[in-house]
């Protein structure tokens, strides 16, 4: 929605009658701005004739030495009574309409006759205010990635944010893109003193949940207040009116709320809402006073920054999006920002190459080669798992699915392609990558003009190539960068060409092709002939010495079975995935009733007494040994939720349950598994029991109802660069 302070955005002009034959009087309008102290005539006044459908006919005067000056208007023989506004010469016709400034009405019964009126004043108030109504803003900045490097080739749009109550409302202001170096720069027009039905009436309402979360549980503070006033999706204020019983009839709503009687509604709700101190620190009305419209003359000002290059990656190509508690209150007329983005961001980082034919393996999933151990640099085992020796939960990790490889890509010189080489040790030997695991590369380059840059939108193309593993002389390689700029003129890489996403992806690795296990990666340069054949193969060095450049990774991926059912005949569904990595199973849950025992099997229903005594008997289980955590709950009632573990006593189960031992370490997280004896990297989990007795079994199960109990379960894995391996079981039954 165009904002009512810019020209741009108001299209209605004044309007034109059919023919000279319908003008037959004259309307004369002196301007005197004579009592003006050291007058200078620095700018036009416009002069607006308008009746109550809109604007009729104006002009534009330009003030003399004296400050006179005159209009003069042939009116229609037709025209009724009309307002004349006189206002700053840059505004539009439809902007005087909206603008509070020198007003005066002629009747049509003094419209019968040609007519001059009494000299319209321009008292310095107003002179002065035209000369700043409307001013010119610069936003300049830059757009940053989280670790510094620019971010090219993003739009920014520039908005103004209002709120009063739990309602916001966005305007944008502008927008503009940014250079290879991540630099903006936006001007605008801005203007103030609109009258407060004009502000309004271009302005789209929202409900802001922002805002809700801070208002209501103020108001809950007063029940009686709290059950009448409810957040609705569009500004209504009977409720609020009702909290003034007799008195806020004044103030009833008609179809359109009128924003004039905001700041008198609010001065009296300020007496009957609880008070809260950072409400009106946040300038919340009505906690605050807020006059729509008319003294908004700096922009209060948000960011959301877009770019094509990250969703094409695969995500949203919103890379900032700020929230009204971000606003820039205010902004000055030159305004200097500094913008960082998220981590989906397209970044061109500075590549750091040394000269030569070499190469530095640098991340595994966004993981620095540094943090997974047996690589050069980092802790010596357990071999292949990042943050080996962690003290969390999700330290000891080993990789699955498909594994993103990075390392200096750009900086592999004399280099044509390249082929990736695995074996289960450093010494070797080295076999060919098996080719269904080398996975295509997706990479993206921005280019700019060589030349003076076209105006928006935008300056600069996006380009996507794909790097696939192609069989060249009976070998699966993929084409360095080097390569594909020198096959892809212009000779303007580095200057117009930047390589931004997948630059420094060697390989998407599909390690689920491999058993599990620990594999070190090699990577064997080519050349090729003049007849496209490679020759000359060696294997790529680390930079600045004779060691063979590698990667140590240590892989653990899942198989799963068809079903119907598990390995233990439970139903497999969208809850319980037919593995055993991890395995999970709710295997008995008894009520210990003297020398009694009652199992609860699913769909149960039992009375609880007081000295009963619970027991859970459960699997949480990994034969791999990366066993990362568990929960076991029970959901019940609306949205009620509790964790059994720490209501009573978890041990290992007395016996084996469905072939697998008693755990170990009776431990629900791999750190705590650790501490209490575990081997690195290895924590199978295992059989356990929950028992819960008295105060415990009362927390649990508080009042009769319907149980779900919910099992959980998760493997320390980094999967695929973003997920676990996780499983569920679950049964449910009713306590009465």
């Amino acid at each position: 929605m165009p904002t009512p302070r810019c020209s741009e955005g108001v299209r209605a002009m004044a309007r034109k009658p059919a023919s000279d034959d319908d003008y037959g009087r004259q309307l004369t309008v002196p301007l005197d701005a004579s009592g003006i102290e050291g007058f200078k005539p620095e700018q036009p006044v416009k002069v607006l004739i308008a009746d109550r459908n809109g604007p009729l006919q104006s002009q534009s005067v330009k003030l003399d030495a004296k400050g006179q000056g005159v209009a003069r208007f042939a009116m229609p023989q037709a025209a009724g009574g009309v307002r004349v506004i006189v206002g700053p010469g840059d505004a539009t016709d439809e902007e005087l309409i909206g603008l509070q400034t020198l007003t005066v009405s002629v009747p049509a019964t003094r419209l019968r006759e040609s007519l001059t009126i009494p000299a319209i004043r321009i008292l310095p108030y107003w002179w002065w205010w035209w000369l700043r109504w409307c001013r010119t803003f610069v936003i300049r900045g830059r757009v940053l990635c989280p670790d510094g490097s620019p971010v090219a080739g993003a739009m920014v749009c520039a908005y103004d944010v209002d709120w009063w109550f739990w309602f916001s409302s966005t305007q944008q202001i502008a927008c503009a893109p940014t250079d290879i170096n991540g630099v903006f720069e936006m001007k605008f027009r801005w203007c103030c003193g609109w009258w407060p039905w004009w502000w309004w009436s271009l302005r789209y309402w929202r409900l802001e949940p922002l805002l809700v979360e801070r208002i209501l549980p103020v108001l809950q503070r007063e029940p009686g207040v709290a059950s009448r006033i409810q957040p609705t999706a569009q500004p209504r204020l009977e409720q609020l009116t009702g909290l003034l019983g007799a008195e806020g009839a004044r103030f009833a709503m008609g179809k359109e709320l009128d924003p004039s009687i905001l700041p008198a509604l609010g001065d009296r709700l300020r007496a009957k809402l609880p008070f809260e101190a950072e409400l009106e620190r946040l300038h919340i009305w009505p906690w605050w006073p807020w006059l729509p419209g008319w003294a908004d003359c700096n922009p209060d000002v948000i960011f959301k920054v877009t770019q094509e290059c990250a969703a094409k990656a695969g995500g949203s190509d919103v890379i900032l999006e700020e929230t009204i508690w971000d606003t820039r209150v205010n902004v000055p007329t030159a305004l200097d920002v500094v913008l960082v983005a998220g981590d989906n961001a397209c970044c061109i980082g500075d590549d750091g190459c040394l000269a030569g034919e070499c190469l530095a393996f640098t991340e595994a999933c966004g993981a620095n080669t540094d943090t997974i151990g047996g690589n050069p640099t980092a802790p010596a085992s357990p071999d292949g798992y990042q943050n080996p020796g962690g003290l969390g939960t999700y330290s000891d990790r080993p990789f699955a699915g498909r594994v993103t490889i990075e390392g200096t890509a750009a900086c592999i010189e004399g280099v044509a392609y390249y082929e990736f080489l695995v074996s289960t040790s450093l010494a070797g030997p080295y076999a060919d990558m098996n080719p269904a695991a080398n996975g295509t590369i997706q990479r993206s380059y921005i280019e700019f003009p060589s030349g003076a840059p076209p105006p928006p939108p935008p300056p600069f193309t996006w380009t996507y190539p794909s790097f696939p593993a192609t069989p060249i002389s009976g070998r699966n390689v993929y084409e360095t960068l080097q390569h594909y700029e020198d096959t892809h003129p212009p000779a303007n890489w580095g200057i117009f060409r930047h390589w931004v996403d997948a630059r420094d992806v060697l390989i998407e690795w599909g390690s689920q092709h491999y058993p599990d296990g620990t594999y070190y990666l090699k990577i064997q340069g080519w050349d090729v002939d003049a007849g496209g054949n490679l020759v000359n193969p060696r294997i790529l060095k680390v930079c600045e010495s004779d060691d063979d450049a590698y990667i140590v990774l240590t892989v653990n991926n899942r198989v799963e079975t068809p079903g119907p059912n598990d390995l233990h005949g439970n139903p497999c569904t969208a809850v319980h995935v037919c593995t055993n990595e991890p395995d999970t199973a709710l295997v008995a849950i008894e009520v210990h009733r003297g020398p009694t025992t009652i199992t609860l099997e699913g769909c149960a229903f039992e009375t609880l007494q007081d000295d009963d005594e619970l027991t859970i008997d459960f699997i949480a289980h990994d034969p791999d040994g990366h066993l990362a955590e568990f929960t076991l709950d029970v959901h019940f009632d609306v949205n009620l939720v509790t964790d059994l573990i720490p209501l009573g006593t978890l041990g290992p189960s007395p016996t084996p349950l469905l072939g697998v031992a008693p755990a170990a370490q009776a431990e629900q997280n791999y750190a705590a598994a650790v501490a209490a004896g575990a081997t690195r990297p290895t924590w199978e989990g295992g059989a356990f029991r929950l028992t819960l007795t008295g105060a415990g079994l009362k927390a649990a199960f508080p009042y009769p109802c319907c149980y779900l109990m919910q099992l959980e379960a998760w493997k320390r894995n980094i999967v695929s660069c973003s997920t676990h391996f996780r499983n569920a079981s679950e049964t449910s039954f009713t306590f009465g």
